[in-house]
C-alpha cells in the first residue's frame, strides 16, 4: 500500500473570504480538488460566484457560495451562521478578501485608508474571531491569512496597502501563539504581483514599475500562489506555526 496523501483535505470543512475571484477563486479550487467541503464568500461579484459553485458543484464538489461584507460586524456573523449552517463546522479559514488602489499619499482621504485598513486587516479579524474559540474547543484548526510582501518592502502610491497587510503580517504571528498550543495553525501567505483583478486596477505606471523591479522578470500566476495555500491548509504543512510564506517571484527575499 501506498502512503497516505499529505495534502489530502478529504472530511475538511473550509471558509474562503473573498473566493469568487482572483486568489480566492484558486484556493477555492484548490481546496475542492483535494476533497475539502467549502464556503466562500464575495461582496457583490454573484455572476462569478455562480459560475465557480456551479463549475464546482458539477464536477461533484460540495461548494456553497455567500455574499458578504468582511469589514461589517453584523454581516459577518451571518456569513459565520451561514457557514455553520452549511458545513457544521469549520476546520479551515482562508482570510482573503481585500480591495486594491493606488494613490500618492497625499491624496489619500481618511474613507480610503479606513476601508483599507477595514477590509484586510479588520475583516481579517472579524471573521477569525467568529471560528478561533471553536478551533480551540475541537483542538484542530488552520487560519490562513493574505499579506503581501509589500507588508515587508513598502511601496509607493500603496501607503494605506501595505499598512494593512503589515497589520494582517503581526496578527498572525500574536494570534499563532494562542492557537498553536491547542492545535489551531495560524500562518499568513505574503504573494508577490499576481495576475488578478486588484492588480490591474492599479495604474499602468505602476505595473510596468513593478515589473521591472522582479527577478523573474514577469508577474506571477493565481496557480503559483494555491499550493502555498494547500500546504498550510492540509497534515504536509502541520509544523508551520506563525510563518507567513512568500511566494513572490524574487520581490524581496526573507
Amino acid at each position: 500500500m501506498g502512503e497516505a496523501n499529505p495534502f489530502t483535505l478529504v472530511g475538511r470543512k473550509a471558509l474562503v473570504t473573498g473566493g469568487s475571484r482572483g486568489i480566492g477563486s484558486g484556493i477555492v479550487r484548490a481546496f475542492a480538488a483535494h476533497g475539502a467541503e467549502i464556503v466562500f464568500c464575495h461582496l457583490g461579484d454573484c455572476e462569478r460566484a455562480w459560475e465557480l459553485k456551479e463549475d464546482l458543484s458539477s464536477n461533484g464538489a460540495v461548494v456553497h457560495s455567500l455574499e458578504c461584507d468582511v469589514s461589517d460586524e453584523k454581516s459577518v456573523a451571518a456569513l459565520s451562521k451561514g457557514a455553520l449552517e452549511r458545513l457544521g463546522q469549520v476546520d479551515i479559514l482562508v482570510n482573503c478578501a481585500g480591495i486594491g488602489g493606488d494613490k500618492p499619499f497625499i491624496e489619500i482621504t481618511v474613507d480610503d485608508w479606513d476601508r483599507m485598513i477595514s477590509v484586510h486587516l479588520r475583516g481579517t479579524f472579524l471573521v477569525s474571531r467568529c471560528f478561533f474559540a471553536g478551533m480551540l474547543e475541537r483542538r484542530y484548526g488552520r487560519i490562513i491569512n493574505i499579506a503581501s510582501q509589500l507588508a515587508y518592502k513598502g511601496a509607493p502610491r500603496l501607503t494605506h496597502y501595505c499598512a494593512a497587510k503589515a497589520g494582517i503580517v503581526g496578527f498572525t504571528r500574536a494570534l499563532s501563539y494562542e492557537g498553536a498550543p491547542h492545535g489551531v495553525l495560524v500562518n499568513a501567505i505574503a504573494p508577490g504581483p499576481v495576475e488578478t483583478d486588484l492588480l490591474m486596477e492599479l495604474s499602468e505606471e505602476w505595473r510596468e514599475m513593478k515589473q521591472k523591479q522582479l527577478p523573474i522578470g514577469h508577474f506571477g500566476q493565481i496557480s503559483e500562489i494555491t499550493p502555498t495555500a494547500l500546504l498550510l491548509a492540509s497534515e504536509a504543512g502541520a509544523y508551520y506555526v506563525g510563518q507567513c510564506l512568500s511566494p513572490n517571484g524574487g520581490d524581496i527575499m526573507i
